[in-house]
C-alpha cells in the first residue's frame, strides 16, 4: 500500500523546472564550446574512418552537414531551457545528441552517456509545468506535479555515484593508488603544489580512498536534509578539484548544477524568482493555474521510466558474463560508470598477409587514423578488431586476394609492464564483431581484486 501511495504523492514543480532550465543552458553552452574549439571538424569530418558501436554501424558523420546536426542539437537545447514545445524539443535533443555520440566511439565519455540517458528520461517528465513558454502558449501552468518525476532525477544521480564508488573498491585503486598516482605525479607544473603535494604517496592514497568514500556517501548526504548543505559543498569542492586536475570537460559542472535538485522546492523557487525573463509568464492574468499536472499517458510514462531504471541497474553488471579481467579486456566496461579507473598505453602493429602468394607487409597506422584514434585503438580490443576489419576490406578492394590481418599488440595497464594483449597468430579479419567473449584476447598476467 505504501508503495502504491508513493506514486500518488505530489510536489511543487520548481526543482524539476529549474533542472530543465539549467540542463538546457548547459547543453547549449557545451555545443557552442564544442563548435568553437573546432572539434566538429577534427573529430567527425577529418578522420578517414570512424569506430562504431556494435549494432550502430549505420550511424555515420554527415560530412559538412554534421554542422547542421550540431546546430539542431544546440537549438533544441535552448528550446528545452525556455520550455518551448518542450516534449518535441527534448526528443529532438535526445535524438541529435545521441546520434552525435554514436558517430564515433573514440569520443566516448561517461558524461556524454549520462547526458543521453538523462535527456531520454526527461522526455517523460513534466519539466515544463511552469516557467516555460509552453505556459504562455497554452495559457495554463501547474501548482504540483507527481513527486516521482523529481525523485527519478535524484535516483539516477544516486545510482551513478554509487556505481562509481563500488567500482573503486578494487586492489589497484585502494592499495596501489592506481591510476591516480600516475596522473597526479604528472601535474608537477601546477603552482606550489605541483612539485610537492602531487608527488607525495600519502596524497595519492588520500585521493583514492577519498574518492571512493565520496562516491559511496554523497547520495545519502544530499538526501538527508541535515547534511544536505554539507554534502553540496563537498560536491562543489570535489568536482571543481577534479575539473582543475583532469581534462574531463563539462562533467564536473554538470554534476554540480544537477545536485541542486536535492534541495527543497523553496530553494528552487527563490532561484527561479531571480530569472526576470520568465516573469512575464507569471504575471500574465489570462494564464490559468491548475492544481495538479495531469499526464495524458502517466501509466505509460511510469512503465517506461521503470524499465529505464531496470536497464540502468543491469547494464553495469554485464561484465560478469565474460571471463578474464575487466580492466584488461574491457568487455562490458563502457556504460558501467567506471570513472577514471584505468590508465592504459599500447602499441599495435598490424601485418597484412596475402595468403595467395605468402607475402606480407606492415601497416602505417598514421595513414588511416588520427592521433586520438590511434591512441584509443592501440589498447582496446574491440577497436583493434574493428580496425583490422577496416584494413582487411581496404586491401581487399586494392586487389589483394585472400587477405589475413594479424596484430602484434602490447599494452601497459595501471603502471604494470607492457604485455601482449592479442594473440598474434589469430587472423582478426576472420573474426566477427559480436557480444560474445573474445577468446583471442590474451589474459592479464596479474590479478585485480574487486567488483
Amino acid at each position: 500500500m505504501a508503495f502504491t501511495n508513493y506514486f500518488k504523492k505530489k510536489s511543487n514543480p520548481y526543482p524539476l523546472v529549474l533542472f530543465r532550465i539549467c540542463f538546457g543552458l548547459m547543453m547549449m553552452f557545451s555545443i557552442i564550446r564544442f563548435w568553437l574549439k573546432g572539434w566538429i571538424k577534427t573529430l567527425y569530418i577529418d578522420p578517414k574512418i570512424h569506430f562504431s558501436y556494435l549494432g550502430f554501424e549505420w550511424v555515420k558523420p554527415l560530412g559538412e552537414y554534421t554542422y547542421i546536426l550540431f546546430f539542431i542539437c544546440g537549438l533544441s537545447s535552448f528550446f528545452v531551457a525556455i520550455g518551448y514545445r518542450y516534449v518535441l524539443s527534448i526528443i529532438i535533443f535526445f535524438l541529435s545528441f545521441t546520434y552525435i555520440e554514436l558517430m564515433d566511439k573514440t569520443t566516448y565519455l561517461n558524461h556524454y552517456y549520462f547526458v543521453s540517458i538523462l535527456s531520454f528520461l526527461l522526455i517523460f517528465l513534466p519539466a515544463n509545468a511552469t516557467h516555460s513558454v509552453d505556459n504562455f502558449l497554452n495559457k495554463k501552468k501547474f501548482k504540483t506535479i507527481p513527486k516521482w518525476s523529481i525523485d527519478s532525477i535524484k535516483l539516477l544521480l544516486a545510482m551513478i555515484y554509487l556505481f562509481a564508488g563500488i567500482a573503486k573498491i578494487n586492489s589497484d585503486w585502494l592499495f596501489k593508488a592506481m591510476p591516480l598516482k600516475i596522473w597526479l605525479q604528472s601535474k608537477y607544473d601546477l603552482p606550489i603544489i605541483g612539485e610537492t603535494l602531487m608527488q607525495k604517496d600519502w596524497f595519492h592514497y588520500f585521493m583514492s580512498w577519498g574518492g571512493m568514500i565520496y562516491d559511496l556517501t554523497i547520495p545519502f548526504l544530499l538526501l538527508w536534509k541535515k547534511t544536505r548543505l554539507f554534502g553540496f559543498l563537498l560536491v562543489i569542492l570535489f568536482h571543481l578539484s577534479t575539473g582543475i586536475l583532469f581534462p574531463i570537460g563539462m562533467f564536473p559542472y554538470i554534476m554540480i548544477v544537477s545536485s541542486i535538485i536535492f534541495f527543497d522546492s523553496d530553494v528552487h523557487n527563490k532561484i527561479l524568482k531571480l530569472l526576470p525573463k520568465f516573469k512575464f509568464i507569471k504575471k500574465r492574468k489570462n494564464i490559468i493555474e491548475i492544481s495538479t499536472f495531469q499526464y495524458k499517458r502517466e501509466k505509460f510514462a511510469l512503465i517506461v521510466v521503470s524499465l529505464f531504471f531496470l536497464i540502468q541497474l543491469i547494464v553495469p553488471f554485464r561484465y560478469m558474463l565474460y571471463p578474464g579481467e575487466l580492466f584488461w579486456n574491457e568487455q562490458g566496461y563502457r556504460f558501467s560508470w567506471r570513472v577514471m579507473l584505468i590508465e592504459k598505453k599500447g602499441e599495435s602493429v598490424f601485418r597484412i598477409y596475402n595468403k595467395e602468394n605468402g607475402k606480407s607487409f606492415y601497416v602505417q597506422n598514421e595513414n588511416f587514423l588520427t592521433p586520438l584514434q590511434e591512441k584509443q585503438m592501440s589498447f582496446q580490443p574491440d577497436f583493434i578488431l574493428e580496425y583490422a576489419h577496416y584494413l582487411g576490406n581496404y586491401y581487399s578492394k586494392k586487389g589483394i586476394k585472400n587477405v589475413e590481418v594479424y596484430v602484434d599488440s602490447y599494452v601497459a595497464l595501471n603502471g604494470r609492464l607492457s604485455q601482449r594483449i592479442i594473440d598474434p597468430n589469430v587472423d582478426l579479419f576472420s573474426k566477427k564483431r559480436s557480444l560474445r567473449h573474445k577468446s583471442w584476447i590474451l589474459p592479464l598476467d596479474d590479478e585485480i581484486k574487486g567488483f
